[in-house]
Order: C-alpha cells, then sequence, then structure tokens
C-alpha cells in the first residue's frame, strides 16, 4: 500500500495494477517499489519512502479527479437554443398585437380589431411552442444510446454521443484492450538432436510447481499437446534467472539466458536479439532449445484498426506499459505507426496533455486497467473495456464496451454520427415548418388547424424519423 526501496537481494512483483503488464517484475535490492505492485513469490521487507498521500495509488487517484476538472461539460444544441427561442417567440407575439393597434393611430384608415389580432398571436404562439424540438432531440438520444447498448456498448450520456462524432485522434492500451492479456506459447525451437515434444516435456515439468503466468502458460501448452510431464526432484530457483531441477538423475536448466551464462553453457548468439519472452533450456551443459511466448491479439483487433481507418481516422497510437521492442511488434502487426512502451500513468497522462496542446486533436482513449483512469478522463472521450476492465477504468469512461472488442470502437463511432445525422433531420424538419406557418400565422394566412400540425404534427414525425435508429443500427 505505500512506495518503499527493496531491501532483499530480488523478487518477483505483479504490476498490473500499475502498468497493466500481467508478466511479473523482477526487483532487485536498492530498486523502488511502487503501491499496487504485489509481490509473488516470497515474504520481502521494504523500506517505506513516502506516506500514503505521495504513494503511486494516490497519485493515479489525483490524476484522475484534476483531468475530470479539466475535462469542459458538452451542451446538447437545444439548451443553448431554447435561452434565446423562447423570450424572442413570446416578444413577437406580443409585438403582433400591439404593432398593428400602434399603426392604426398612423393610418386612420387601418380598421383595428383587437380579437383578430389576438387570435393570431395565440396562432403564432401555439406554432412556436417547440414540442418537436423538446421530445424528438432527447428522443433521438435515448435512441442512440438504446441501440448502441444492443451492440454492446455503453453510452452514459447523450453528450459523448456527440463528442464522439468529433473523435480525429484514438489511443489504445495494449494489454487487454488490443491483446487477450494472457500469455501463450508461440513458438518452440529445440537444438538438433532434440525434439520438439521432447523440448516441451522438459520445459513444463520443471516449470509445473511454479506459480509464475509463464509457467502456467507452458504447463497448458503441454496438457494442449498432450505431453506427459516428468517427475522432478532438487527444484532450485535462481531469483531473477530461471530454475534447476534433476530429471532421471540429469540436471535440466529452464530461464532465461543469463541463467545459461551463468553457468557457462553455451547458446545460440542470435538468442540476445529476439524481443519477445523467451524461456531458454539447456539439458546438464548441452543447450536443448528454446519457447517464445508472447500476449496475443484479439482476434477483432487488426479490423478495429482497419475500420477505424475506414473512418478517415489516421492518428491512431498505442501507449503501453510494455516493453518498448514487444509494444512495437504489436503495433507493425496492426498497422500503427506509433506505439510508445515501458510508460507508468504518468508517462500516459504526460504524452495525453502533448496531444490535447494541439486544438485540433479531439481524443479517445480506449482502456481497461486501473492505470488507464487517468488518461481515460482527460481524454475528449474515454471507452473502456467493460467485460475485464477494473472498476476504476469503468467508473472513469464516458463509453463501456461490455463485450470487451475493440471493433466497437468504430461501431460507436457510427452510432454517434448517426444519431446526430437523425437529430439534425428533426431539427431542419422543426424549424422549416414552423417558420413557414408562423409566417403564415403572423399573415393570417395560416389557421389554428395549421398551428397545430406545426407544433404536434411535427413532433410526431420527427418522433417517428428518431426511432428509425434502433432499425437502422443492427
Amino acid at each position: 500500500p505505500l512506495d518503499g526501496v527493496m531491501l532483499n537481494e530480488v523478487a518477483a512483483f505483479n504490476t498490473a495494477a500499475l502498468t497493466g503488464e500481467s508478466v511479473p517484475r523482477n526487483i532487485r535490492e536498492g530498486e523502488e517499489v511502487l503501491a499496487g505492485m504485489i509481490v509473488t513469490d516470497k515474504v520481502i521487507r521494504i523500506k517505506v519512502t513516502r506516506p500514503f498521500d505521495k504513494s503511486a495509488l494516490a497519485r493515479i487517484l489525483e490524476l484522475v479527479q484534476n483531468a475530470s476538472e479539466r475535462k469542459a461539460p458538452a451542451e446538447l444544441f437545444i439548451r443553448k437554443f431554447a435561452r434565446i427561442y423562447t423570450p424572442i417567440v413570446i416578444g413577437l407575439a406580443v409585438l403582433i398585437v400591439i404593432l398593428p393597434f400602434v399603426y392604426s393611430f398612423i393610418d386612420t384608415q387601418f380598421a383595428y380589431v383587437f380579437n383578430d389580432w389576438l387570435y393570431r398571436a395565440l396562432v403564432f404562439l401555439v406554432i412556436s411552442c417547440p414540442c418537436a424540438l423538446v421530445v424528438s432531440i432527447p428522443l433521438g438520444y435515448f435512441g442512440g444510446i438504446g441501440a448502441a447498448s444492443r451492440l454492446g456498448i455503453l453510452f452514459k450520456g447523450g453528450n459523448y454521443l456527440d463528442a464522439i462524432t468529433k473523435i480525429n485522434t484514438v489511443v489504445f492500451d495494449k494489454t487487454g484492450t488490443l491483446t487477450q492479456g494472457t500469455f501463450e506459447v508461440q513458438e518452440c525451437k529445440s537444438a538438433s538432436g532434440i525434439k520438439e515434444k521432447e523440448l516441451i516435456k522438459l520445459v513444463a515439468s520443471v516449470e509445473s510447481n511454479s506459480t509464475h503466468p509463464i509457467a502456467k502458460a507452458i504447463v497448458n501448452y503441454a496438457k494442449l499437446q498432450n505431453v506427459e510431464l516428468l517427475p522432478v526432484t532438487g527444484t532450485r530457483e535462481f531469483a531473477g534467472f530461471g530454475l534447476e531441477a534433476m530429471i532421471n538423475g540429469t540436471p535440466v536448466w529452464v530461464g532465461n539466458c543469463r541463467l545459461l551464462s551463468k553457468f557457462n553453457i553455451e547458446y545460440p548468439a542470435e538468442l540476445l536479439q529476439i524481443t519477445d519472452t523467451m524461456v531458454v533450456c539447456a539439458i546438464g551443459t548441452d543447450y536443448a532449445g528454446y519457447l517464445l511466448l508472447a500476449d496475443t491479439l484479439k482476434e477483432d483487433a487488426k479490423k478495429a484498426i482497419d475500420d477505424l481507418k475506414m473512418l478517415h481516422i489516421k492518428n491512431i497510437q498505442i501507449l503501453s506499459g510494455d516493453k518498448q521492442s514487444i509494444v512495437t511488434n504489436f503495433a507493425e502487426k496492426l498497422g500503427i505507426s506509433k506505439a510508445y512502451g515501458d510508460l507508468l500513468p504518468e508517462g500516459k497522462v504526460k504524452h495525453l496533455e502533448e496531444l490535447r496542446q494541439d486544438e485540433a486533436n479531439r481524443i479517445a482513449f480506449v482502456g481497461d486497467g486501473m492505470n488507464d483512469a487517468p488518461v481515460l478522463a482527460l481524454s475528449h472521450v474515454g471507452i473502456a473495456m467493460g467485460g475485464l476492465g477494473s472498476d476504476a477504468a469503468i467508473e472513469t469512461a464516458d463509453v463501456v464496451v461490455q463485450t470487451d472488442q475493440p471493433s466497437k470502437v468504430a461501431e460507436a463511432i457510427k452510432v454517434g454520427k448517426l444519431t446526430r445525422r437523425i437529430i439534425w433531420q428533426n431539427v431542419s424538419l422543426a424549424f422549416g415548418v414552423k417558420l413557414l406557418v408562423l409566417i403564415l400565422g403572423a399573415g393570417g394566412i395560416a389557421t389554428l388547424w395549421e398551428a397545430v400540425f406545426a407544433d404536434v404534427g411535427v413532433a410526431l414525425l420527427a418522433i417517428m424519423n428518431a426511432v428509425r435508429i434502433q432499425k437502422m443500427i443492427k
């Protein structure tokens, strides 16, 4: 719960709350441990360096609060318009009664009949009643919100339906948003003379008693390959390096390249160039091969990016707490040119603030973790993955994707644009008909029947038009 300095030699920490990454991070003696990191492998000692109100978790909460205060509230058009429209219409109705009376003193031939001009003024008021606007515009937003919810997209207000139509920059978190957030074995490469299944059997057997996420992924992979594990004895852990175990009286080493170097076991130099997570194996003093593991992209991740580009959104970026090399690799697969890794929550906020300095940028941030909450609040539209996302992200976001599918971001923008188009059709219809009948009413041509149509009739037409949103979005 507090920031401090590591006093033990080394320990593995789950840093997902701060970085969003599922791979534990090894922190060594003298290095900083932040509030929200959870030790996974042993009891440790930490020297506290900051009180809670200055800890990493407290700073995240402060960032969320400050970002929320900086977000300008979006007001609907009808609210602004009503402040001007209502007094003008009442004033015009009064003038319709008074001006002819004043004119009758100027032109004595003009016969002023109070009842006639009062009737015209009342017809004018009935026509000008903004029922079509007051009813159909909110109904349009409700229709858009309802239609989006059928697609698994929850808008927290009609103003966000408006805001999402202006988005021209979309920034994604990586882990849990574009990727599954879980590790899977992607490749098995054995040394000459060793079968792949034999390599999998050795590595999975050594890792079978470990609680590390990578170890679990390897054991699950062995089960899927119908590989039977071997009994192991004398397992020893070398913190930050890997494991040693005895299998049939032979030592087997499983870990990273530094483990093999530590015991002077030769291995191919090209292994040092691999950026993905790798588990290397050696039997005795001989290199046996390696397993390559990586987080996997969600099925619709590529479609999500392609759909956004189809909507003419060219500025698409990734911000992640994962290593830069891994983030760059995923970005290349998705066709994204701008990807930034090694970022804590403060780093993501700083990057988003730089984007906001250009007033032309209207930014949507898409994330799922507690570490994403500050940038979700700071963006013009915050979109959270609601299925497996953290409570902090869901609470802070303006839009929640219940299905955890990144492709729903483009669908949310489409729903917003369709809703906006329907609403402006209703506004144009209401103003067009009302303006025409208002002029006719003021001239005494339109009767109360035309006034009722301009009010209730146009309102019914606008309502039926708004209902179309449900049918147009499937």
